[in-house]
Parts: structure tokens; C-alpha cells; sequence
């Protein structure tokens, strides 16, 4: 029996209120939780979400996806096959392009995390950014220079891309914030991706498939103007559905202690890791395809459209599977799987040679793409939630800014691989018809290289450690509610 007077030890889920002042999950020790006022982080969930508000919060995907897309699949075949800017300047302003990111991801992150306003911590930045990011969205594909000013045109370039990316992340990093907050379970994550990466296709065949039909007929500005308004639009919608929940935001850490666990925590080490080799083999690809169906395969705009279209109608179509498969399985073996079987389907653009065979291979590419794009919003999640239970801070706008600086890098690693690629390979802008080097480096920017880079990020996704009972301890300790939360 309980003496009077001692203090009473309430038992939540696996883990007692009295030992979260120092919580070790498994052996692994973390930062000390910070209690607040804000005790009470009972779960969201979604009672109060409708599926009109599911469906309006995940047509932001499309505002991030469409830019997104249409940036690193043709910012460098405009810049440089268009506008003849050398390629290995290009890859001098990517490389400027990576140390920028190196500092503004983690702190519009942090800056998100200890933001307090009427509306929220995430909404202001959505609600105030969206038009000047579409507004510089805009002016990428409007240069004032030319060839003849290639030092403007270059310098011009490097400007507009870092107000870009900027207003991207301010914007962007909030919107997927929301995310891990309004949807805890797996169940509900795995649905809710799987909407928002409908959407996220949508974007993707919008800026990749659909791009050249569009600056083809009306023209580089035009289609920039065009996918800025719908960029703007489909943000503004999302907002409908976004709600913030105060009692998940406890007291935020400091900025050093905050990066500190962050970059120190195995599971989001592991993650962002394996993230970071994806979305380079993914953009690497993206921004190779232009070059390759225009030199390797001789294929035109309309061709060109055609290819990207059975690529992604059919990650589209396998999204769904995905999704149950990621219920039933896991979302690590999920990880694993995908990328697998997105690296066995690259092997055969090194031999492709015609229209029909190159529709053929490139639909098969969409199967295992579909499951990459579904699987990391569910994987990052799943880390958010460790950290909580860790810190007693819910840290979205850290882990997804560093995440999305891990992004960048990919995206800054993409345009040095090809301006390296390009120069050392021998191609040339003013040549309509490429020497045999050329085209071998955009075989290879095609196949070789984003197969190595998956075959890394499956070292990295094994060693993964939210699986198994370790998840589970995680899933019952987020499902239960704190006294004290209304």
C-alpha cells in the first residue's frame, strides 16, 4: 500500500509520467525533457479533421511539388542549353546554391519551432509567403541577360535561385510541419500521404511531363507565370485545412541543444541519410531525362512529355498499394523495398535506344518511385514522434528544416554531378548532335550513377531502428492522452 502523503506514480502506455523527467528509450540516452504548462500533448485525432479539410490540407502538396519539380527538372536545361551558360558555372552557382542551404534550412526551422502569433506557429509563414514565392518563381524564367552577358546572366541566376529557395523553405517547411501534428497514428499518416502524394504527382507530371508541352507553345515566362499561379492557389486552398493544436508545443529548446539532438539522433541520422541519396538519385534523374531524350533517344517536346507522363501516371496509380502494403509491412521495409525496385528499373535506361521501348522502361520506373514518395513523409513522422516522447517538445520545424537542408544537398550534389559530368564527357550546348562521350555521361547520369547512390541509401535504411517493438513502445506512448488536456 501506498503511503500517505507520497507522491502517486501514474502509469501511461509502457513508460510512467515519473520517469519522463529522464526517459531512456531501449538503452538510448537523450536530451532531458523540459516540462511546461503545456504538460498535456494528448494526441490529435482527427475528429475534427473532415475529409474536405484532408483533402484541402493536402492539395498543398501541389503548391511544393509543382515548383519544386519544375526548378531542379528545368532550371538547368534552360540556363544551359537554352541560354548557353557554361556548365561548369553552373555548377559553381549550385555549389553556392549548397552552402546557403547549409544555413538557412535549420534556422527557418528553429525560427518555426519558437514562433508564437494569433494564428500559429506554421500558418503565418504559409499565409504571407505564398505570393512573393510565386512572384520569384516567376522571375527565374524571365532573365534580362543573355549569352551575350553571361557574367549577368550567371550572376542574375545565382540571386534568383537564393530568394527562391528561401521563400521555398520558409513556405514549404511549414506547410509539412503540420503534418506529423494532425495526423499521429500510422493509419492516418499512410492515408493522408498517399493523398497529399496524389497531389504531389499531380505537381510532378504538371512541372515535369507536362513543362515542355507548355514552354513549347507559349513560352519560358509564360509557363512560369502559369505554374506560379497554381502554385499560389493551391497553397492558399490547403490553409482551409490546416489547424494547429497549442498544447503540442511545449517550450522550445535552444538553438545549439535543439541541432544537437537532432543531427545526434540515430533515427533521424539513418532517415535523413537514406532521404538525402533518394532525392538525389530522384532529381539527378529528373534533371538528366531533358539532355537524354533530346540527345541519347532524338525524341522531341511531345515525345519528351509522353515519357515523363507513363513514368508518373503509373507511381500514381501505385500509390494506393503502397499505402496498404505500408500498413501491413512497415514503413522501413516499405523503404527498403522501394528502392530496390527503383534501382532495378534504372538499369535498362543505359540500353534503350527508341521511343516505345523507352515508354515501356520508364512506366516500370513509377512503380518503385511511387513507393519512395510515399514512404518518407511516414518515416520522418514516425522520428518526430520518438523525439517528442525524448524531449517533451514537439520539434517539427527543426527536423524538417534540417531534413530539408539534407534535401538541398542533394539538389546542390545533383548539379555539380552533371555540370562534372557534362564537362568532362565533352558535351557541347551549340551541338545538335552530341559526341559518343556525351552521350555515355548521360547514359550514366541516367543509370550508373543513381544506382550507386541507391544502393548506399539501403545501407543506411537497414540500420534504421524504429521497427519492430521499438515502434510499438513509440505508437503506445504517443496514443495516450495526459491529464489536463481538454
Amino acid at each position: 500500500p501506498m503511503r500517505r502523503g507520497a507522491p502517486r506514480r501514474m502509469k501511461i502506455g509502457l513508460f510512467s509520467r515519473e520517469i519522463r523527467q529522464d526517459f531512456v528509450l531501449q538503452g538510448i540516452a537523450h536530451a532531458p525533457r523540459r516540462t511546461t504548462s503545456h504538460e498535456n500533448w494528448v494526441i490529435f485525432k482527427g475528429g475534427n479533421m473532415t475529409t474536405f479539410k484532408k483533402v484541402a490540407y493536402s492539395l498543398g502538396s501541389l503548391g511544393a511539388s509543382l515548383p519544386a519539380q519544375v526548378f531542379s527538372t528545368w532550371v538547368i536545361f534552360f540556363y544551359v542549353d537554352r541560354l548557353k551558360l557554361p556548365a561548369a558555372w553552373m555548377a559553381l552557382a549550385w555549389l553556392f546554391y549548397g552552402i546557403w542551404n547549409a544555413l538557412n534550412d535549420p534556422l527557418f526551422g528553429y525560427f518555426s519551432d519558437r514562433t508564437k502569433s494569433r494564428w500559429g506557429r506554421r500558418i503565418p509563414y504559409i499565409l504571407f509567403g505564398t505570393i512573393p514565392l510565386a512572384l520569384v518563381f516567376y522571375l527565374i524564367w524571365i532573365p534580362p541577360f543573355t549569352a551575350a552577358n553571361l557574367l549577368y546572366l550567371f550572376l542574375y541566376m545565382v540571386l534568383i535561385i537564393f530568394l527562391y529557395d528561401s521563400l521555398y523553405t520558409l513556405v514549404i517547411l511549414n506547410w509539412t510541419a503540420l503534418y506529423p501534428e494532425m495526423f499521429p497514428t500510422l493509419k492516418d499518416r499512410a492515408s493522408v500521404s498517399a493523398l497529399r502524394q496524389v497531389f504531389g504527382l499531380v505537381g510532378i507530371i504538371g512541372g515535369v511531363a507536362l513543362a515542355p508541352l507548355v514552354y513549347g507553345s507559349l513560352g519560358w515566362p509564360a509557363m512560369g507565370l502559369i505554374f506560379g499561379t497554381i502554385t499560389a492557389f493551391s497553397l492558399f486552398i490547403s490553409l482551409l485545412g490546416s489547424k494547429e493544436r497549442p498544447g503540442y508545443i511545449g517550450e522550445p529548446l535552444n538553438i545549439l541543444p535543439a541541432l544537437k539532438f537532432t543531427l545526434l539522433n540515430r533515427s533521424f541520422l539513418t532517415y535523413v541519410l537514406y532521404s538525402l541519396l533518394v532525392q538525389f538519385t530522384f532529381v539527378l534523374i529528373m534533371a538528366s531525362i531533358p539532355f537524354y531524350t533530346k540527345y541519347v533517344l532524338g525524341l522531341g517536346e511531345m515525345e519528351t512529355s509522353l515519357l515523363f507522363l507513363s513514368c508518373f501516371l503509373v507511381a500514381l496509380i501505385s500509390l494506393y498499394p503502397w499505402s496498404k502494403v505500408t500498413v501491413r509491412l512497415g514503413a522501413r521495409q516499405v523503404a527498403m523495398a522501394a528502392a530496390i525496385l527503383f534501382g532495378l528499373s534504372l538499369i535498362p535506361t543505359a540500353f534503350v535506344s527508341t521511343f516505345l521501348s523507352g515508354v515501356v522502361f520508364f512506366a516500370f520506373i513509377g512503380i518503385g518511385l511511387g513507393g519512395l514518395i510515399l514512404i518518407l513523409d511516414v518515416l520522418l513522422a514516425q522520428v518526430i514522434d520518438e523525439d517528442k516522447i525524448k524531449t517533451g517538445v514537439r520539434r517539427e520545424g527543426v527536423y524538417f528544416g534540417v531534413h530539408a537542408l539534407f534535401i538541398r544537398l542533394g539538389i546542390s550534389l545533383q548539379g555539380l554531378t552533371m555540370g562534372l559530368v557534362l564537362t568532362r564527357s565533352g558535351y557541347d550546348a551549340h551541338l545538335l548532335i552530341q559526341p559518343a562521350s556525351a552521350l555515355l555521361g548521360l547514359r550514366l547520369l541516367m543509370s550508373a550513377i543513381p544506382i550507386a547512390a541507391l544502393a548506399l541509401a539501403l545501407v543506411f535504411i537497414f540500420y534504421y531502428p524504429l521497427s519492430g517493438e521499438r515502434l510499438k513502445a513509440v505508437e503506445a506512448e504517443m496514443s495516450v492522452p495526459i491529464k489536463g488536456m481538454p
